[in-house]
């Protein structure tokens, strides 16, 4: 994170803190953090935080500098990046943050050596866009940035009607770490879906889906539950140990071993981009080849 700021008029007088609070939205922790680890300098000299400016004053923050670019691994695609965050594509089966069984072939680690802070996470199966904070200064502006968030997702059978809200608290299941479950006393949880192709002769559907919120599972539980899960989900699927469905089960047979994994993208994200004056960014991913291929083969 670092700042370079000529003082305006509106701020004469004020104390540099009351600026790093006020026109660069720091909280007060990470006003200290820079006060007792960065640099804090007014006109090209060391300053304390509480010392007051004048218009026309050069002020400088740094504090945790990882602005220099990233690496770009052939199977990561880096769709934008500047010195606060990057916007990358991710790969299908491999996971966001370095883990026990995971330490040097995560998302984060095959970016940089230094220490990224995800603004998302997606599962490892499930590929798409993913915005990345260089420091966590900006994780912390981007985090508040009320990022849209919209994915596409290959389902069994055909949604009724074709476009509609799935509205169902979700909770953890008991005496389960991952699975999740629809029941009336989970967490309020909202899923939009569009069915965008319905493929008769399969019976399956391409469905986008829009989240109000974001629970863990959200889109695979609310499918599961609908009686529409998704192909090749190990967990929430027809063939899974933990919510089989026998009607699916050779529909799924075949199709679960075409994808090898679940079919969710996450194709497009939205968002005011506090580092640009809170101008729009939208980005789009395109369906990866395993899940256009599936398609390509009904059509």
């Amino acid at each position: 994170m670092k700042h370079e700021y000529f003082v305006e008029s509106e701020y004469n007088g004020c104390e540099i803190q009351q600026i790093m609070r006020r026109k660069f939205k720091m909280s007060a922790t990470w006003v200290k953090r820079v006060k007792l680890y960065g640099t804090v300098e007014q006109n090209g000299v060391h300053a304390r935080v509480k010392d007051r400016v004048q218009t026309g004053d050069r002020l400088y923050f740094e504090y945790e500098d990882n602005s220099d670019e990233l690496k770009c691994p052939p199977n990561i695609t880096i769709l934008y990046q500047d010195e606060h965050y990057a916007v990358i594509n991710k790969p299908s089966g491999m996971v966001t943050h370095p883990s026990h069984n995971h330490l040097d072939d995560s998302i984060l680690t095959a970016l940089s050596d230094k220490t990224l802070h995800p603004v998302m996470r997606l599962d490892r199966e499930t590929s798409g866009l993913l915005i990345i904070a260089k420091d966590g200064y900006s994780h912390n502006m981007l985090s508040s940035a009320d990022i849209k968030k919209r994915y596409k997702a290959l389902c069994y059978g055909r949604f009724e009607p074709e476009e509609g809200t799935i509205s169902f608290p979700i909770a953890r299941r008991e005496g389960s770490v991952m699975i999740r479950d629809c029941v009336p006393d989970g967490k309020p949880s909202v899923t939009h879906y569009k069915t965008l192709s319905y493929f008769e002769k399969a019976d399956l559907s391409l469905v986008e889906f829009e989240l109000e919120t974001g629970r863990c599972h959200q889109i695979r539980t609310h499918c599961c539950h609908s009686g529409h899960p998704l192909l090749g989900d190990g967990l929430y699927g027809p063939l899974s140990d933990d919510n089989p469905n026998e009607d699916l089960k050779a529909s799924a047979s075949i199709f679960d071993e075409k994808i090898g994994r679940v079919a969710l993208h996450a194709y497009r994200i939205e968002y005011n981009d506090p580092f640009d004056e809170g101008k729009i960014k939208v980005f789009e991913a395109e369906l990866p080849d395993d899940m256009q291929k599936v398609i390509d083969d009904l059509s």
